[in-house]
């Protein structure tokens, strides 16, 4: 099975995001992005570790309290 790289999936969906804004100005796409991709991210890691946020934070290398402060922001808590 042919696998895509999380790399090539963000910069297909950029591109076309991109292209869909066609004329439109767009802005601020890094924060976009970064929200866009970190709320999904944390809620499949925590899913894969059965809510376990100890385990959740090892896995994405972050301490958990940063763990739980971005789990609240996206009201993933």
């Amino acid at each position: 099975m042919n696998r895509k790289t999380i790399s090539e999936s963000v910069r297909e969906a950029v591109a076309g995001y991109l292209e869909a804004m066609d004329d439109q100005q767009v802005t601020d796409l890094y924060e976009m992005v970064q929200t866009e991709v970190e709320a999904p991210l944390l809620a499949c890691v925590l899913e894969y570790t059965e809510n376990n946020q100890s385990q959740t934070a090892q896995i994405l290398g972050l301490n958990r309290g940063t763990l739980r402060k971005k789990l609240r922001k996206y009201r993933l808590l």
